[in-house]
């Protein structure tokens, strides 16, 4: 059963799902990736997201660029949270599109939005959620977030020892 699933638009998001999916690999919840697009094949994305609900996934994490109507189909399609990922894009307006979409839902179907490529965010966002239930997951997040306070520490030891 993978507890977070990752929706991807189209295969040009693969950088930003690798982000997402290397944050969910270091704390150990499992996941499973798709690439489903929710103009050109909004059948199969229906039937994908019913189908994960039902088989046991809590999260669903929808990286998308351009329009990204992705976060807001699979919301409509699933009571479960949903985080949108907006993806930066080399149009004119550099993912604007993307971001407004996701930030904009309208009254009663909601999506979490992370910042631009935000792939890292939206994994720990999706733990975070998953945590509230499972202490041992907390533990983890909890490990985490000190492993990165140890990080800074020291970078701040080491601009503190240059000449």
């Amino acid at each position: 059963m993978a507890r977070v699933a990752i929706v991807l638009g189209s295969g040009s998001d693969r950088p930003v799902y690798r982000e997402a999916a290397g944050v969910l690999d270091e704390l150990g919840v499992d996941h499973e990736r798709r690439i489903i697009s929710a103009h050109r094949t909004p059948d199969l994305l229906r039937e994908y997201v019913t189908q994960a609900q039902e088989a046991g996934t809590r999260v669903f994490i929808a990286v998308a660029g351009m329009s990204a109507a992705l976060p807001g189909v699979i919301a409509s399609h699933t009571v479960l949270p949903v985080i949108g990922v907006p993806v930066a894009s080399s149009s004119p307006v550099l993912g604007l599109d993307a971001l407004l979409s996701m930030v904009q839902m309208p009254p009663g179907i909601p999506v979490a939005t992370v910042a631009m490529n935000g792939g890292r965010n939206a994994a720990l966002l999706a733990v975070q959620i998953l945590a509230a239930g499972d202490r041992e997951l907390e533990g983890k997040l909890r490990g985490h977030r000190e492993a990165m306070r140890e990080k800074v520490l020291r970078q701040d030891e080491e601009l503190r020892s240059e000449p």
